[in-house]
């Protein structure tokens, strides 16, 4: 389905107040769209304001889990292109993703069921996501989005301490807090970031790992049901995983990466008839004709390592269960 449709049909029923599921890729070409998504069982999906994810208690498979990371010298080529637009003034904050082979004996299906991530969604045949992002919620007339911006082991001594310390953490959080207070600014009303810097804990397969995320709420207009496909596209793509300026760090990206990220980092989400709450798809595992590859990314600007920034989007490659 293209894109342009379900933002028509996100509007219309939201106007009407039924259910629905939605998701838009990265490049904002293509889309999902399900009327009473709940009542089918082929794409699960699962968000706090509703899921058709059935519950198990059954104990996730300990099954084959390795990553084969594309070298250094190839991720560094990337950077640099990227580092050089940063350099220019094309961007402040740019983010640079890669993709990773992965040999996986655990069905993708079954990563999904037995995940506890606030956010999770299966396309079979495609690819299942995890997310721990919030994109935007929309309920009581009110919006809000929560970035995710720094990742750090949480084996590290005084780990909380050091990333909320770092001053290249500190800020690319700052450029992306202040990119989605102008996002929100451009469909809502009195916009305000209610927490800045707070720490999530997020538990894998490979460790802990704590992540610094922020809350920015808005007020929207009356008409807000019947306008949500507007309102959500207008924002698209996520902040968080484009960068600012927006529009010419897209370019950037594109000239980085060489290829489309397709789903990776797009949005999705599920209206119940009252709220709407939707993710960012990161934490993303896509079957492709030559196998799986994890999908993981971080934020670039002028004070970034690669070395460190490579070492990040690895340790971003783990499975939502221990």
């Amino acid at each position: 389905m293209r894109a342009e449709e379900v933002r028509i049909r996100m509007n219309d029923a939201g106007r009407r107040r039924t259910p629905f599921f939605f998701a838009v890729d990265f490049e904002m070409t293509e889309g999902i769209f399900l009327d009473d998504p709940a009542a089918q069982h082929e794409l699960l999906f699962r968000v706090p304001a509703g899921s058709n994810i059935p519950k198990t208690k059954v104990p996730a498979e300990r099954g084959t889990f390795e990553a084969s990371p594309e070298p250094y010298e190839v991720y560094l080529s990337r950077f640099d292109v990227v580092m050089q637009g940063l350099q220019r003034g094309d961007s402040f904050l740019a983010n640079l993703t890669l993709r990773t082979p992965l040999a996986l004996s655990v069905p993708l299906q079954e990563v999904i069921l037995h995940s506890d991530a606030p956010y999770c969604l299966y396309v079979p045949g495609r690819f299942a996501c995890f997310s721990p992002e919030r994109f935007v919620r929309i309920a009581d007339g009110r919006i809000s989005t929560n970035p995710m911006k720094g990742t750090i082991d949480a084996s590290i001594p005084d780990a909380a301490q050091a990333i909320l310390a770092d001053p290249k953490e500190t800020a690319e959080h700052y450029t992306v807090v202040d990119l989605l207070r102008n996002d929100l600014g451009m469909v809502a009303e009195r916009v305000e970031v209610k927490r800045f810097r707070y720490i999530d804990t997020l538990r894998t397969n490979r460790g802990d790992i704590l992540q610094v995320s922020s809350e920015i709420v808005g007020t929207l207009p009356e008409d807000s049901f019947s306008r949500m496909g507007d309102i959500l596209f207008r924002m698209l793509p996520a902040g968080s995983v484009s960068g600012a300026p927006k529009r010419s760090t897209l370019e950037l990206i594109r000239r980085a990466e060489e290829r489309p990220r397709g789903f990776y980092t797009g949005v999705f989400g599920y209206f119940d008839g009252r709220e709407l709450d939707s993710a960012v798809m990161i934490r993303y595992i896509e079957q492709t004709d030559g196998g799986m590859c994890f999908r993981s990314g971080g934020g670039i600007t002028v004070m970034s390592r690669p070395e460190e920034e490579y070492d990040e989007v690895l340790k971003k490659i783990y499975l939502p269960f221990l």
